[in-house]
């Protein structure tokens, strides 16, 4: 993510210690529709929203961890479609990972997954590419290569 957006997230304001895990407000949406005054609110509400990507990952071949948030499974119950995420939970709870700290993958031949808990690795190619679905939207799509389970 640029660092002016990690600038901005690193400083959340003080509204958010309020707000309840789990209640109405635990939402991007119920965030997003806040009107703040003060500018590093604002520029917080920015950040949480940003596609702002780092164009120089542009067809960089990566390896990556992170973990599973299943978008589509085939009819073997294998996810073919999922967001890969910094941490367990993201897109559940408030505040979400940023659209750019968010990775779209898809898997023709699909990936058995046991444990939403479970961290993988994925090697491939970035793809500065937009994809939106109802639990989210990733600013970086990536081509895999390769996956195994994340082994500490």
């Amino acid at each position: 993510m640029p660092e002016s957006d990690l600038a901005a997230l690193m400083d959340p304001p003080d509204y958010l210690n309020n707000v309840a895990d789990g209640s109405q407000q635990d939402s991007v949406d119920a965030f997003s529709q806040q009107q703040f005054s003060d500018e590093k609110a604002q520029r917080f509400q920015q950040a949480l929203n940003s596609t702002q990507v780092i164009p120089e990952y542009d067809g960089r071949a990566i390896r990556i961890p992170g973990f599973i948030v299943p978008l589509q499974q085939n009819d073997e119950k294998q996810v073919t479609e999922f967001f890969l995420v910094p941490y367990f939970g993201a897109c559940l709870h408030m505040p979400p990972p940023p659209p750019n700290q968010i990775i779209y993958i898809s898997l023709k031949e699909g990936l058995e997954l046991e444990d939403l808990q479970q961290p993988f690795w994925f090697e491939g190619e970035v793809d500065i590419q937009t994809r939106h679905h109802e639990l989210g939207t990733a600013a970086y799509t990536l081509n895999v290569d390769n996956y195994e389970l994340y082994e500490e």
